[in-house]
């Protein structure tokens, strides 16, 4: 379950001067089992083609997989870190932007598994990717 004390601009906050900032990606909305952040379809995100770049998709997708685990962890006691993501790129989209919603699957004591969908303006999915995150304790 995502902390309900978490807000918003905490989270758009941590995006300063990382790469989510680099993409323009914005969070949106916060859910007791999900998180969306939506991110421009422009020159940072295309590829030669003017199509979005997938990496920009895979960006997206686990910074909420990350961010969403991270927020359902007590962050003095634990963290989270990436084991494995993967990304199946369904549709281009050439402008406007993305909508990503991050929803747990499974919330462990020693993994998390986000499922999340990328989608269009309209609906249309674009890429729907999944990322296993390693809870870890800190070191005393």
């Amino acid at each position: 379950m995502i902390n309900p004390n978490i807000t918003i601009e905490q989270l758009n906050a941590m995006s300063k001067g990382n790469m989510g900032e680099h993409l323009g990606l914005e969070f949106t909305e916060i859910g007791t089992h999900h998180l969306c952040a939506k991110m421009p379809v422009d020159h940072r995100t295309h590829q030669p083609m003017g199509l979005l770049h997938g990496g920009a998709s895979v960006v997206l997708a686990e910074t909420l997989g990350s961010v969403g685990a991270m927020c359902c962890l007590n962050p003095e006691k634990q963290y989270c870190v990436g084991l494995e993501i993967n990304a199946n790129h369904v549709s281009g989209v050439r402008d406007g932007y993305v909508y990503g919603k991050a929803s747990a699957v499974h919330i462990g004591g020693s993994t998390h598994i986000w499922e999340i969908r990328i989608t269009t303006e309209t609906g249309k999915l674009v890429c729907i990717s999944r990322i296993t995150m390693a809870i870890l304790n800190h070191k005393k």
